[in-house]
Order: C-alpha cells, then structure tokens, then sequence
C-alpha cells in the first residue's frame, strides 16, 4: 500500500518530468489539484493536442484563459464553481505567461 501512495504522489507531483512546472506555490497547488490530470506535469495536455497549455499565451489572452476556467468549453469542465475567483485568477495569470 505505501508503494501505491509514493507512485502516485510522485506522479502528481510531476517528479522526475524533465520541465516540472515552475510559479508561485499557491497557483502550482491549484494547478497540481485541478489541472495536472488533464494538461500533465510539463503542461504537455494528456486529453489530446488541444490541452496542450506550454504556450497558451500565445494563443489565447489571460480574459480568454479565465473565461475557460471558469466556463470550460469543449471538452474541459468548468471550474467556476471549484475554484475561489481569485484562484481562477491566479491561475489565468500564470498561464496567460506562457509563451
């Protein structure tokens, strides 16, 4: 049992990805609790191309990146009502960076 619980913190906590994720430690606990599953440990998108996010600055603006937190869209959830609105904020912020 406690080989399970060390594989899977290790695996949501990006351990041995080659790019770990990088920010301030509030918005990299909200990402690694809400996002991680879908987007991955090098924001890399495991759901296919479009969750890709290593640079969605590029395509989307930080207005468009809340708008999708917190109203999702195709295949994301939304998470208006998960999230604390400054979290989504936080969050937006982070990733409008990535370029």
């Amino acid at each position: 049992m406690t080989g399970i619980v060390l594989i899977i913190a290790a695996v949501l906590t990006g351990c041995g990805s080659s790019t770990p994720l990088d920010g301030p430690e509030d918005v990299m606990r909200i990402y690694r609790t809400s996002c991680l599953s879908c987007h991955g440990t090098e924001l890399q998108g495991r759901v296919g191309e479009q969750t890709n996010l290593q640079q969605v600055g590029n395509r989307l603006s930080e207005e468009d990146i809340r708008t999708r937190i917190e109203q999702g869209g195709d295949i994301m959830p939304d998470f208006k009502s998960k999230l604390k609105p400054e979290e989504i904020e936080a969050l937006a912020a982070w990733l409008a960076d990535k370029h």
